[in-house]
């Protein structure tokens, strides 16, 4: 145990971030409870929750057997059939109430025990979105990058299940899975045998694609993603690289099996009425799409409107910044956002939303090339104004959002 709790894995900065994500639970946790006190049900949250528990207790398969009508946004169905979320989407939600000892409970705790693994998916992509920031760019980029999502209220809504769909798990899955390939094939030029080594990295992968399609099938294009980033960092091995993404992806396909309880007829239909790219080419020629896109930005995390013009402006016209660490998640969250721009409506606002944590890392990663020039305390002047102005925002939002 004593090598376990060390310096590196317990010591300023990892309290310092431990502080920001419980002040990011705080503001979820508060705003959760308004709409716990209110007794606020959207309809796709019943329909998600009776389906899940449903399942839980031997009844049929979550999202198979939708009745035909008027049905809310994000719930669609085809001939019964959900088109955009997998089982898993159900039973994640679910689960608290599921396990939760006794039948009776009171409406309060039915609210927490919805919103449980939406806040605990927040507080998770928050840890991840710290880890990765601040192995690629240091402290200093760890620390901007989860300052901006600690205060972003698009995710701070997302997590608390307020007015918005609940697709943080989605968001968590989508990020985990391209770094964590990104990761492995940092390892693959190790003298070691790299793919049994990988062995905790390949089941890490396999749940984080089994989280992101089975809560949004249209995140399927992180599976081609992930293998070009991989067979782009090892080109000398790719064969490697390929083998331990193949193997991936068949934990994540084994595991999505495992949401339809191995019913291999309801899986083969799931997967036949799946909605895997469902674009529209129209949308990319009307310009209420793009209006509408940079709005979702702008609630989302208002810092974004001004901090990421600037650091692509900076990106672009300057060298140093043009490296895969930047590069990387500004190429992920420009192909989210003209997705998001050709699905109009559902899953289209999903994809803006996963496409806000990676232009936190690109923001944070530029900031912190800044912070190693001679203009140290300049920028670093500008990054806590910005910070701190967008932490206010965020507060003011919040409490006019609860009190309307």
């Amino acid at each position: 145990m004593g090598g376990f709790f060390t310096r590196e894995r317990f010591g300023r900065p990892q309290i310092l971030a431990g502080l920001l994500l419980l002040i990011f639970l705080a503001e979820c946790a508060w705003l959760a409870g308004r709409g716990i006190s209110r007794n606020e049900w959207d309809p796709g949250d019943e329909i998600r929750l009776v389906e899940g528990v449903r399942q839980w207790s031997g009844g049929p398969v979550a999202g198979t057997s939708i009745p035909a009508g008027d049905v809310p946004l994000g719930l669609e169905q085809d001939d019964g059939y959900d088109p955009n979320h997998s089982p898993l989407w159900y039973l994640v939600a679910s689960a608290p109430l599921a396990i939760w000892p006794g039948q009776q409970v009171s409406a309060q705790l039915v609210g927490w025990l919805a919103r449980a693994p939406y806040l605990l998916f927040g507080v998770l992509l928050g840890g991840s979105l710290w880890y990765v920031s601040r192995r690629l760019y240091g402290d200093a980029g760890g620390y901007i990058a989860l300052a901006l999502y600690c205060f972003a209220p698009g995710i701070i809504r997302s997590s608390a299940v307020w007015a918005a769909s609940p697709e943080i798990g989605a968001a968590w899955g989508a990020f985990g899975a391209v770094f964590t390939a990104i990761a492995a094939a940092h390892t693959l030029y190790a003298p070691r045998e790299v793919v049994l080594w990988n062995w905790r990295r390949i089941l890490l992968l396999g749940l984080s694609l089994a989280l992101a399609i089975g809560s949004q099938f249209s995140l399927i294009v992180v599976v081609p993603l992930a293998l070009a980033f991989m067979l782009y960092l090892a080109p000398a091995r790719r064969v490697a690289a390929a083998v331990i993404w193949a193997s991936s992806c068949g934990i994540g396909l084994l595991l999505l099996y495992a949401s339809y309880f191995f019913h291999p007829s309801v899986f083969w239909q799931g997967i036949r009425h799946a909605n895997f790219l469902g674009i529209s080419w129209r949308a990319f020629a009307e310009p209420r799409t793009y209006q509408q896109i940079l709005i979702q930005l702008a609630e989302s995390s208002p810092a974004l409107i001004v901090a990421v013009p600037l650091a692509l402006v900076i990106y672009l016209g300057w060298s140093r910044a043009r490296y895969f660490g930047n590069t990387a998640p500004l190429l992920v969250a420009a192909l989210l956002l003209i997705l998001g721009l050709g699905m109009t409506n559902y899953p289209g606002l999903g994809f803006q939303l996963m496409a806000v944590p990676f232009l936190f890392v690109f923001v944070a990663g530029v900031l912190a090339d800044l912070l190693e020039t001679g203009k140290r305390n300049l920028v670093l002047a500008c990054a806590w104004g910005l910070c701190i102005a967008n932490a206010s925002w965020c507060v003011w939002e919040l409490a006019r959002t609860a009190r309307g």
